[in-house]
């Protein structure tokens, strides 16, 4: 595995204790396979494979009342030092930085708006294998009412600089580390829940957004945006059987 980059988001995992049937709704919608972790710590983690390609995760919730929900890591060198820079810039650290097998070090962490998301320092998993091909990882986005300060907080815990793209019917922010718009940001949707604090959405790449909301509702799942084009491709924002969010994006 090559890895990613820090500051870029390297892996998106679920989690949810409808794991049998979130590993079967997944499979029979983007064509994964699962390989279950064989260590019983692990408690039945299961890496999704695309083409034999590791490109996402899934397990079991850490907290028995924790709702359904997809994560978004960020890759770093030191997860202790990035806990300690959201500390700093006003966000809290959910849970420490903890090893995961010998597989890498992560912590989950909160924005000021309440944003969870995770840090990945990695060992023997270095990430996602496969981004941007159909089935696999292609975008993570910040939905907040509060642009402005993740601005702040973003860039001193991670150097992201925020850069004004055109949007409809908003303008749109894209996070730039070094060369690269590596995530982006947007207010929320007027059709998505209003009870949603900030979170970070996952988005994965299909051939064919429409042929895509149809097998999911057809599995099961909620559409929340029907497909629809923009500058970024056809996307549509779907809700899982088990209520986690996620969206999928068939690339202009």
């Amino acid at each position: 595995m090559s890895g990613v980059e820090p500051g870029t988001p390297c892996w998106a995992d679920l989690a949810t204790p409808g794991l049998e049937d979130a590993k079967r709704f997944y499979q029979q919608l983007f064509g994964w396979t699962g390989r279950v972790s064989q260590d019983p710590a692990a408690a039945g983690y299961t890496v999704f494979l695309k083409d034999g390609k590791a490109v996402a995760g899934v397990g079991p919730p850490a907290a028995p009342d924790q709702v359904p929900i997809w994560s978004t890591y960020v890759a770093t060198d030191d997860a202790e030092l990035a806990a300690t820079r959201v500390e700093a810039a006003g966000g809290q650290v959910v849970v420490p930085a903890f090893d995961v097998l010998d597989q890498g070090r992560m912590a989950v962490l909160s924005d000021p708006s309440g944003a969870v998301f995770s840090v990945w320092q990695p060992m023997a998993m270095r990430g996602a294998e496969l981004f941007n091909a159909p089935g696999s990882l292609c975008w993570n986005e910040l939905v907040t009412p509060d642009p402005e300060g993740a601005k702040e907080f973003y860039e001193l815990v991670f150097g992201w600089h925020a850069e004004e793209q055109p949007g409809e019917p908003k303008p749109y922010t894209g996070w730039r580390c070094g060369a690269r718009i590596v995530a982006g940001m947007t207010p929320p949707l007027t059709e998505l829940p209003t009870d949603l604090p900030a979170y970070w959405s996952v988005w994965f790449a299909v051939a064919d957004a429409d042929a895509t909301a149809a097998r999911a509702t057809e599995l099961g799942a909620t559409v929340l945006v029907p497909p629809r084009d923009t500058a970024k491709g056809r996307l549509t924002a779907l809700r899982d059987p088990g209520g986690a969010l996620f969206s999928t994006v068939a690339p202009r």
